[in-house]
């Protein structure tokens, strides 16, 4: 239960950094940079990819047309989650995120035609009124639009999930080895992106926006790390892993951002949360009653 418990800290965590860096001069182009730099670092010291003896696979079984949109993915996710938090608050980002295990459901249902039950239609029935009710904001029309961000992070982060299943699905190569093609792609891109702001916007490289990237790469990978722990851990019992994740961020992600922040929500983003919380238990109960 310990990795579970660290794995959702981590995750809450880089809502928090993202949320903070507000009151510093930070870019967060650079911070992203910085964290895949830390990230590449910690898979390598703690998953050892096997990049030597996979190498010569890397042409003839590499699953390149996952690979790079994921290389595009992951960092552009990464800009719009702190978007996101920006305009709207971790509240309702990390709902946003957590909910967004809708997309592998339906592309399950959709794409690799997998069967229903009654209890997932059930789920998705009220997972999806959850992030209507989640995004909403009243305001002025140009706040109004502020529900796009956290409606991206949705949808990226479930295609991204997508993605990384097909990999795990379809690839000759080892998963460590993927991450570490794909977090080192996701490098060069930003860094592309942060010599292109460097020259062209004379934006300067500075230590603070290092820090904060440095602490968003290691919660990053932490999260990643103790999940999979965790998966280990309960590996007779993944929807207790599945279920627990979801549910803790979006619990621990809404105190942070209310009480921590002094986010304010309206009387319909809390029904949207706990109709969210409601979804994640149905589809949990889905999982354990088709197994």
């Amino acid at each position: 239960m310990i990795y579970l418990i660290l794995s959702i800290i981590c995750s809450v965590a880089v809502g928090v950094l993202f949320k903070t860096t507000r009151k510093f001069a930070a870019c967060t182009t650079q911070i992203v940079m910085w964290n895949y730099v830390f990230t590449i670092l910690l898979c390598y010291l703690f998953f050892s990819p096997q990049l030597l003896t996979e190498i010569s696979q890397l042409n003839a079984g590499a699953p390149w047309v996952v690979y790079v949109p994921l290389m595009v993915l992951l960092p552009s996710i990464f800009l719009l989650l702190a978007q996101s938090i920006k305009h709207v608050g971790i509240v309702r980002t990390d709902a946003a995120q957590r909910l967004s295990l809708f997309i592998p459901i339906l592309a399950a249902w959709f794409i690799f035609k997998e069967d229903f039950n009654a209890i997932k239609l059930a789920g998705l029935a009220v997972g999806f009124p959850a992030i209507l009710l989640i995004l909403y904001k009243k305001g002025t029309k140009e706040e109004g639009r502020d529900w796009l961000y956290p409606a991206l992070v949705l949808f990226g982060f479930g295609t991204i999930d997508v993605l990384f299943k097909e990999i795990a699905i379809t690839s000759t190569i080892g998963f460590a080895t993927s991450l570490f093609i794909v977090f080192s792609g996701a490098l060069v891109i930003m860094l592309l992106a942060v010599i292109y702001e460097v020259v062209f916007k004379q934006i300067k490289v500075s230590t603070i926006n290092f820090a904060f990237g440095a602490l968003v790469g290691i919660f990053n990978f932490g999260n990643i790390f103790f999940y999979l722990k965790a998966h280990q851990a309960f590996a007779e019992n993944p929807s207790t892993v599945f279920a627990s994740m979801n549910m803790g961020v979006i619990v621990l992600g809404s105190m942070a951002g209310i009480f921590i922040f002094k986010e304010k929500l309206s009387k319909l983003n809390y029904v949207g949360i706990i109709l969210a919380l409601c979804a994640i238990v149905i589809i949990t109960i889905s999982q354990i009653y088709v197994s």
